[in-house]
């Protein structure tokens, strides 16, 4: 099941996709109640960021051959870093390019949100905390990384963390497919089996260092292929069951 949150009517709501058209879950997330719902056509309404987190903690380095080709060591333990809820933007919405920064990077991920608190969570029972799973963008001002050596400000600007077009509910993530394209161009091509901590390890890893609440996203690392975008560049990430985010970068000096 696909369920988006988007902008209609006037006001915020949740949907679930049929299609080509979303049926109205009201602005509670459920499906509860025998009334007849209201079912808007897709392309008219405005897709929002699928979730509200208080956080989003994002993983590096969890692909294999990411790591080859940074010439990196695996890490041994899953590498976190944070990256803050205004950063968030939804499918469409433009990443601003920062004139502090003269390289931005694109990094297509598959992301899983946090369905319930979660504290503490074996790997055997991580999958009952997970609401669904969406596509992510992990930009990041790669000169910025380089120079502070904490990611903290690389990958915190507003804008650098586009999530969407939705969550799906039903999905397996092993072997499946993610590639990003910049300009209709594919950059990055792999498989989520080349992970080197599956979702539900990562769920269990982070419970244990912090409290996960609903609506919370962890962002399971990028694959290679990592690159820079330019201001018009237009970059889609799709993962394999969920679908495509598409989103467009601009420079900061084009919005003075």
């Amino acid at each position: 099941m696909k369920i988006v949150r988007f902008f209609a009517d006037g006001s915020v709501r949740y949907g679930m996709v049929e299609e080509d058209m979303i049926v109205d879950m009201g602005d509670d997330n459920s499906l509860e109640g025998d009334e007849e719902r209201v079912k808007y056509p897709l392309s008219e309404v405005i897709l929002l960021a699928p979730s509200t987190p208080s956080k989003v903690v994002a993983v590096g380095l969890n692909y294999l051959d990411h790591a080859e080709e940074v010439g990196m060591k695996m890490p041994e333990s899953p590498m976190l870093f944070i990256k803050p809820s205004t950063s968030i933007i939804g499918p469409g919405e433009e990443i601003v390019l920062p004139g502090s920064s003269t390289r931005v990077d694109y990094e297509g991920e598959l992301a899983a949100v946090i369905g319930r608190e979660a504290k503490k969570v074996s790997v055997e029972d991580a999958k009952d905390y997970i609401f669904g799973y969406t596509c992510l963008n992990d930009v990041t001002a790669r000169d910025l990384q380089i120079t502070d050596i904490q990611f903290t400000r690389a990958k915190s600007f507003d804008t650098f963390c586009p999530i969407g077009p939705w969550v799906e509910t039903e999905l397996d993530t092993s072997g499946l497919a993610i590639e990003t394209t910049v300009k209709g161009k594919t950059v990055q091509s792999s498989n989520t089996e080349m992970m080197n901590w599956d979702v539900f390890e990562l769920v269990s890893f982070i419970s244990n260092v912090m409290t996960l609440l609903p609506g919370d996203v962890i962002a399971t690392g990028t694959p290679p292929g990592i690159g820079p975008i330019t201001s018009g560049d237009v970059v889609e990430v799709t993962v394999e069951g969920i679908g495509t985010l598409k989103n467009r970068a601009v420079s900061d000096k084009e919005l003075d």
